[in-house]
C-alpha cells in the first residue's frame, strides 16, 4: 500500500520501491480495495523480497531513505545498510492481516492501516502533488 500511496501521492518527486521481508508475491484484495477507494491502483503491483530488489539490480546503496513499517523490516534494513550512507526510519504501522472476523472488520482495519500510512506519508513530504 505504502509504495503505491507514494506513487501516487508524489509522483515523478522520487524513486520508490517497495520490499518486505519475504515475498508474499500476491497482492492482498484488501489492501487493492481500500487504495482504489483513495485513487491508487495496485492490481499490478507485485510484493518482492529484499533479494528479489537485490536480484533485480536496485543496489540499496542507491537509495537515500528505507522506511521500515515493520520490526522484522526495519531489522532486515538496519542489516542491509550498515555499510551504507542512508538512514532508515520506522513506521509502526498496524498489520492488518487476520485482523476482523467478517469483510467489513477485515476492511475497517485495511482502511485504518492505509489510513496510518497517508498520514506519515503527509507529516514527512507534505500534502499531495497530484
Amino acid at each position: 500500500m505504502a509504495e503505491g500511496i507514494m506513487k501516487k501521492f508524489y509522483g515523478a518527486d522520487c524513486y520508490i520501491q517497495s520490499v518486505g521481508v519475504k515475498n508474499d508475491l500476491e497482492i492482498d484484495g484488501f489492501a487493492i480495495a481500500v487504495c482504489a477507494e483513495i485513487g491508487v491502483e495496485l492490481h499490478r503491483h507485485r510484493s518482492r523480497s529484499f533479494d528479489e530488489m537485490h536480484d533485480w539490480g536496485d543496489d540499496l546503496s542507491s537509495f537515500d531513505l528505507v522506511l521500515a513499517l515493520s520490526p522484522a523490516s526495519q531489522r532486515r534494513a538496519l542489516d542491509l545498510t550498515s555499510c551504507f550512507h542512508l538512514s532508515v526510519e520506522y513506521w509502526p504501522v498496524l498489520d492488518p492481516t487476520g485482523l476482523g472476523e467478517g469483510r467489513e472488520e477485515r476492511l475497517r482495519s485495511y482502511r485504518q492501516t492505509r489510513d496510518m500510512i497517508v498520514d506519515r506519508l503527509m507529516q514527512r513530504w507534505g500534502p499531495p502533488r497530484m
